[in-house]
């Protein structure tokens, strides 16, 4: 049975069944149609010999025994005039007056049904059957009553009919033969280009992307072909992203781990004073938080990547979010030695979550403030629908405008103790908030800026400074 689930054979027996319903309509319509008209085409001959006769006797004074012959002769056909039958009850029976046969009269023809019902001197015409023959058979009456029978045998039709009748078998069972022939050639050529196709998902499938998915065709399955190759180099492209992933992850993770074990060392192994002892301290708490920010970034591009973030819908006073990122982030500024400023221009009412809207604002104050020398103005500004920081630091590069967005990216001469992934999980949860993220910077000016979409004015669920945390 297994044999009959292949494509070669499902195929083979597709085109046999279109081949042997094209037959069957060839039987069913066109071959009775075709004996139709080839016996509609000799009684119509009959028909013009019958008139034909009809006129000549006019002309000459009567039908004679020699125009009988005459047309007998010239149609092929038999010929037999009726004179007008003697009156009387009962049946009706026709007696030959003279009939192109010249032999005794059969009791058939007496009883003609075709002869009888021209009686009535009308053109009739028919099929009968004598002797299991066939005959196309016209009757004309004439003005004295008699009938003039002109009768063919259908015996050349019937030849003819079961001649085109084998032609069609035998043209069908050629066409049957060469068609599951064709299905077959063309089915196992297909089920090849098929299992390529298969071999090449279960390559991918076991993460070897190296060679490439190739089909010449033009048609779907070529198409199809196409669209695996490219899955195949967008699933490379995910692979290597993957593995660079991990490898900075884990760079990321190694380093922070081993400044703690060397400190812890130290802390254990060494008589240290107060202040060195509290210096380490200082130091491994920064570690600490860096950690934490690192598994807090790592577990946020996870719900990203795997779709299980989704951000609530409700509006959020900008202006609110700008203030809370001035009060929460003046203290490191003042560390870092930079002015913290804020800058509201009217009602700021956005559509978004406000977590992640203060998340993406305190990635985008975090880094201009470690990023921007000592004494580099930062300003948060609400506007509109937008949320942007600015700074008058020494700007970014136009070749390094898309890179701040990638993941563990960090320019050159940026300082190490960022992870890189602030802005690229910021830009991310701005596209989930149907917003974006958007850089513009020159030398003296560096803008980030978040937009999105409007929203109604609401005093209700609104982010206030209690929303910090």
């Amino acid at each position: 049975m297994r044999v009959f689930q292949s494509v070669g054979a499902r195929l083979s027996i597709a085109l046999a069944a279109v081949v042997l319903g094209a037959l069957a309509i060839v039987w069913v319509a066109l071959v009775p149609t075709l004996q139709r008209r080839l016996e509609n085409g000799r009684i119509g001959q009959l028909t013009a010999a019958a008139q034909g006769l009809e006129r000549e006797a006019a002309g000459s004074g009567g039908i004679t025994s020699d125009l009988v012959d005459e047309t007998a002769r010239t149609e092929n056909a038999r010929v037999v005039y009726f004179p007008a039958p003697l009156g009387g009850s009962g049946t009706v029976s026709l007696v030959p007056l003279y009939d192109s046969r010249q032999v005794g009269t059969d009791r058939e023809i007496v009883n003609d049904p075709v002869a009888l019902r021209a009686l009535q001197s009308k053109p009739v015409h028919g099929i009968v059957s004598r002797g299991g023959q066939s005959y196309a058979e016209v009757a004309i009456g004439d003005v004295t009553g008699g009938v003039l029978l002109v009768s063919a045998s259908l015996k050349s039709v019937d030849a003819d009919v079961s001649l085109v009748r084998q032609r069609v078998v035998w043209a069908g069972l050629i066409a049957l033969a060469v068609s599951l022939l064709v299905g077959i050639v063309s089915a196992t050529a297909f089920a090849r280009r098929v299992r390529r196709l298969e071999r090449a998902a279960d390559r991918i499938a076991s993460g070897d992307f190296d060679e490439p998915v190739v089909d010449g065709g033009r048609d779907e399955l070529g198409e199809l072909a196409q669209a695996f190759d490219r899955m195949r180099l967008q699933l490379a492209q995910l692979e290597d992203a993957r593995r660079e992933f991990i490898a900075n992850a884990s760079h990321e993770l190694r380093t922070p781990i081993f400044a703690l074990g060397g400190f812890l060392e130290l802390l254990q192994d060494e008589e240290l004073d107060r202040p060195t002892r509290d210096e380490f301290l200082a130091t491994m708490t920064e570690q600490v938080e860096r950690l934490a920010k690192l598994a807090g970034d790592l577990l946020d591009l996870s719900r990203i990547d795997s779709g299980r973030l989704r951000p609530e819908r409700e509006p959020i006073e900008l202006e609110t979010v700008a203030e809370a990122l001035r009060d929460e982030f003046r203290a490191l500024a003042r560390q870092r030695e930079h002015p913290l400023e804020l800058e509201v221009d009217g009602a700021a009412t956005a559509l978004g979550d406000g977590e992640r809207i203060l998340q993406i604002g305190r990635a985008l104050v975090d880094n201009a403030l470690l990023h921007t020398p000592p004494g580099t103005r930062v300003t948060v500004v609400a506007r509109g629908g937008t949320l942007a920081v600015e700074d008058d630091g020494p700007g970014i590069a136009d070749e390094d405008g898309d890179r701040v967005f990638e993941r563990f990216t960090r320019l050159e001469g940026a300082r190490a103790s960022g992870t890189g992934l602030g802005l690229a999980i910021a830009r991310e949860l701005a596209e989930l908030m149907d917003g974006r993220l958007v850089l513009d910077s020159r030398p003296g000016r560096t803008v980030f800026r978040l937009e999105l979409p409007l929203a109604p004015f609401s005093r209700e669920n609104r982010l206030g400074p209690a929303a910090v945390g």
